[in-house]
């Protein structure tokens, strides 16, 4: 089974920047920016190219592609944007893995205190009307919204989460010649690479990931193999950010 563990393309929140980025500017579940569109497109149709990154390591060839068997994101507004272009474009069923939301869930952060309050998130009307194409598992949604107004996810809580979606996928994908493409997010990124690397509780590594970067991971029968990580070789440098 390949793994292409992909961070979806820029959002409001993620443009912001200097005194701009403040707790008061920023949106509980942001939608694409003008040029996140733009990266989730290229994205797409990189995807599709059957061009991929290739080398002797990557076992791909330029005939061959990508040939993405399965495609998931998170209900994420930003990364459901990202994953519906990416759908139209493989002519594949985009499917909600809820579990692989960014840290935190759904929330805002009072700028004057600090603190944090979960929010309901969208609801299954809002995706049906927005994104018709998106499958959500029918235990996946609450009718006031997928976070459904829990509280701020807390930082203990994100290892288990991300040791749990490696549970699912194997059970889910592994053993198989599966390609699996996962829109997702830059903090659970991280939880799930250092589950998967083993490391300590408390490493102090960040592991980058830009918007619409991809990383492919192989599971295979003797070893899990990292081939390429953070690659954005088919943006050109004014939509990489």
């Amino acid at each position: 089974m390949q793994l292409y563990f992909i961070r979806h393309a820029q959002s409001f929140n993620n443009a912001l920047t200097g005194e701009d980025d403040s707790a008061e500017n920023r949106l509980e579940d942001p939608e694409l920016t003008d040029l996140g569109r733009q990266q989730a497109e290229r994205l797409a149709e990189f995807l599709k190219s059957g061009n991929p990154f290739g080398g002797r390591f990557c076992q791909e060839s330029a005939q061959e592609g990508f040939q993405i068997s399965h495609l998931y994101t998170s209900l994420m507004v930003r990364s459901v944007a990202t994953g519906a272009v990416v759908a139209k474009e493989l002519g594949l069923p985009l499917v909600a893995w809820v579990n692989v939301h960014e840290r935190g869930g759904i929330y805002l952060e009072d700028p004057t205190t600090g603190e944090v309050t979960g929010l309901p998130g969208k609801d299954r009307a809002y995706f049906e009307e927005q994104f018709p194409g998106l499958r959500i598992p029918e235990d996946d949604m609450q009718d006031s919204g997928w976070w459904d107004g829990r509280p701020f996810e807390q930082r203990e809580q994100w290892p288990e989460r991300a040791r749990g979606f490696l549970k699912d996928l194997l059970e889910r994908h592994g053993g198989t010649g599966d390609r699996v493409a996962l829109i997702s997010h830059g903090g659970f990124y991280n939880d799930f690479l250092r589950i998967l690397l083993g490391l300590p509780a408390g490493t102090d590594i960040w592991f980058t990931l830009f918007n619409a970067g991809i990383t492919r991971i192989d599971f295979n029968e003797d070893r899990t193999s990292i081939l390429y990580h953070n690659r954005m070789d088919y943006l050109p440098p004014e939509l990489i950010t």
